[in-house]
């Protein structure tokens, strides 16, 4: 039977179990599965918010047409529930063709190839930040609806969101769950109640005319391009609907249909809240204000001040808002980090990203993510329409890729089972039309929203593809010098030690007998820089008759590191095809405060010789009581 020994905990040891949980056993990981519960708060978070911003950003592209622009907030909203009922369900068939689990990234390389593989990746790892950036941005415009005196800390607010949602995900991902769950059902109960109750009140009575300032250059007429910028802004509210896909894996058995549930339940509020709220600003005329403006507040929050004015209510419903548009940006920390790992064990991106951590989680990745999107955020100072332009892209050219690899999937698959090529054919048929559909919504973001900035993802993607040609350049590169050939053998190598001795005393004795059992050739190599020490050393050593060569080396620049290179350097010439050894004698303190009094002199010694290949350094270590 197998024991674990744990011995005693270090200082940090015992901080880092503190603040991210202790570590859990491989064999309890699916006891780390999500329930469709906890599920949608963790995968839905990021779509189910979108509804605190997407009518807000319709409202913004119309407004340049006046009171004509503004009756078009309703039509364009349903435009858009067509395109998310033919994209969820166009995963859904995702979640059944890949029971295991499917993300976009594999269902692409696996169906499509590599190369559509990696372009998929990299739309979506852009996105992932981009709903970060997003979701806490508006949370801060959410925050500053609330309090306007806290305008001017709005990147300090989104930076420490980052932060604490961080550490949250590196507890893991069930405990992420639990903790965002509340927030997002207390938000998608209050937006239900609002939408409810501005619909109650609202059929049947006229609506309320908006009073909208023109711009300087006059109001625009209502045309297609200006309804098609329109419905490109509103399709923010469609990002994160391939989270539930690409994460099946982290769903209780049976993964497939639990995932199939939530993806459904997301779909169904989504369309509720999204199309409720539309037709509530437009029937009562909600204005539109700039961030920058005394007294700004969002969209749903005029909502909420003229059904039940500026009560509880509304503070309630501001905080919560504020909660789950802060809390959206967990499907990103859910998502990328995983498809990180997958990227990276195809060898497009480092290895270290594959890691697992102690809490059953690719911690590597939530660090990248973390750090990436707080830059993002600076960058563009927490402006939610600001990174609007830059955003959704992405994810509907992994919508389009994806769509396009379920299909291909299906035609596969209706040739290799001829007795139900039917059902398969509609599949296929089904998935395919998804991909048109996302194809023909993916030119119409470029070109609407060209000029504002969705050229850069262009970029971005490019670069990222760049990367990732590069890294797997460097492993191909890697495996074929590592790799062995039939010609390969164990060769016999000498070695010289050579023992770094600073003075005589207990701690070294230790290391003068590791040195003189781990080669033949050993001598010991001491630095002076003062004659008086030198001589007692050579005192000591000849006492104790120690049967190893002292070699005594002058420093007239004060460096204990270079005259050992150089010496180091001579005897690697001399002798070629030996291994030199260098060993460092190091103490070590009980207490790790102690450690700032010593020198590490090993480090300085790393350093200098990190690029000669016959050398390797070791540190004997002696603990101080």
């Amino acid at each position: 039977m197998n024991q674990v020994v744990t011995g005693k905990l270090t200082t940090w040891q015992r901080l880092r179990r503190a603040v991210l949980g202790s570590p859990i056993a491989t064999k309890r990981a699916h006891h780390e599965k999500l329930s469709v519960t906890l599920g949608l708060p963790v995968f839905a978070s990021d779509a189910l918010s979108s509804v605190a911003y997407a009518s807000e950003e319709i409202l913004h592209v119309l407004v340049v047409a006046g009171i004509a622009g503004f009756t078009f907030l309703t039509p364009v909203s349903l435009w858009l529930v067509v395109l998310m009922l033919i994209i969820a369900f166009s995963y859904y068939q995702t979640i059944q063709a890949y029971p295991a689990g499917g993300g976009t990234y594999i269902v692409s390389t696996e169906n499509l190839g590599s190369g559509a593989g990696r372009v998929a990746g990299a739309a979506l790892l852009i996105d992932y930040v981009l709903t970060v950036a997003v979701s806490i941005s508006s949370g801060v415009a959410a925050v500053v609806s609330l309090a306007p005196s806290t305008q001017d800390y709005g990147v300090w607010i989104g930076v420490t969101a980052i932060a604490v949602l961080c550490l949250a995900n590196l507890r893991g991902v069930k405990e992420s769950g639990a903790i965002f769950a509340l927030p997002t059902y207390v938000f998608v109960v209050l937006v239900l109640a609002l939408v409810g109750t501005a619909v109650f009140r609202g059929v049947g009575q006229p609506a309320i005319q908006p009073t909208i300032h023109p711009p300087q250059e006059g109001f625009h007429a209502v045309t297609m391009f200006l309804l098609l910028r329109a419905f490109a802004a509103s399709c923010a509210a469609l990002t994160g609907t391939e989270a539930i896909a690409d994460g099946v894996g982290a769903f209780k058995e049976p993964a497939a249909k639990n995932a199939g549930r939530t993806l459904i339940a997301m779909v169904v509020l989504l369309l509720v809240m999204f199309v409720g709220i539309s037709w509530s600003a437009q029937h009562f005329g909600v204005q539109v204000m700039e961030p920058t403006e005394p007294g700004f507040k969002t969209v749903l929050a005029q909502l909420a001040v003229a059904m039940f004015g500026e009560g509880p209510f509304f503070y309630v419903i501001q905080i919560a808002t504020a909660a789950i548009l802060f809390l959206a940006a967990n499907t990103a920390f859910a998502d990328f980090p995983r498809l990180c790992s997958f990227v990276a064990r195809d060898g497009f991106m480092p290895r270290q990203l594959t890691s697992l951590g102690d809490r059953l989680v690719f911690q590597n990745g939530i660090v990248v993510l973390s750090v990436v999107a707080a830059g993002l955020l600076v960058v563009y100072n927490a402006d939610t329409h600001s990174l609007i332009p830059l955003y959704a892209l992405g994810v509907f050219v992994s919508f389009t890729l994806s769509q396009a690899g379920v299909c291909r999937k299906f035609v596969k698959e209706r040739k290799a089972d001829p007795a139900n090529a039917r059902r398969h054919t509609i599949h296929a048929a089904l998935s395919g039309f998804g991909a048109v559909v996302t194809t023909v919504v993916s030119l119409i973001l470029l070109v609407t929203k060209f000029s504002e900035g969705a050229w850069l993802i262009l970029v971005a993607m490019t670069v990222l593809l760049s990367v990732f040609s590069l890294i797997r350049r460097h492993y191909d590169h890697l495996a074929n010098e590592l790799n062995l050939r039939p010609e390969d053998t164990v060769e016999k190598v000498q070695t010289i030690a050579l023992l770094l001795v600073p003075r005589v005393h207990r701690g070294v004795l230790r290391a003068i007998a590791y040195a003189q059992g781990s080669a033949r050739d050993c001598r010991a190599l001491h630095v002076t820089l003062d004659p008086a020490s030198s001589e007692k050393l050579k005192q000591e050593w000849n006492r104790l008759g120690i049967d190893m060569p002292l070699v005594i080396l002058d420093s007239p620049y004060r460096s204990l590191v270079e005259p050992v290179v150089d010496y180091i350097d001579e005897t690697t010439e001399l002798f070629p095809d030996h291994m030199v050894t260098v060993i460092v004698p190091q103490a070590v303190p009980s207490r790790w405060v102690q450690g700032l009094l010593h020198t590490n002199a090993a480090l300085g010694f790393k350093l200098a010789l990190a690029s000669r290949p016959q050398v390797a350094i070791t540190n004997v270590r002696y603990f101080l009581k």
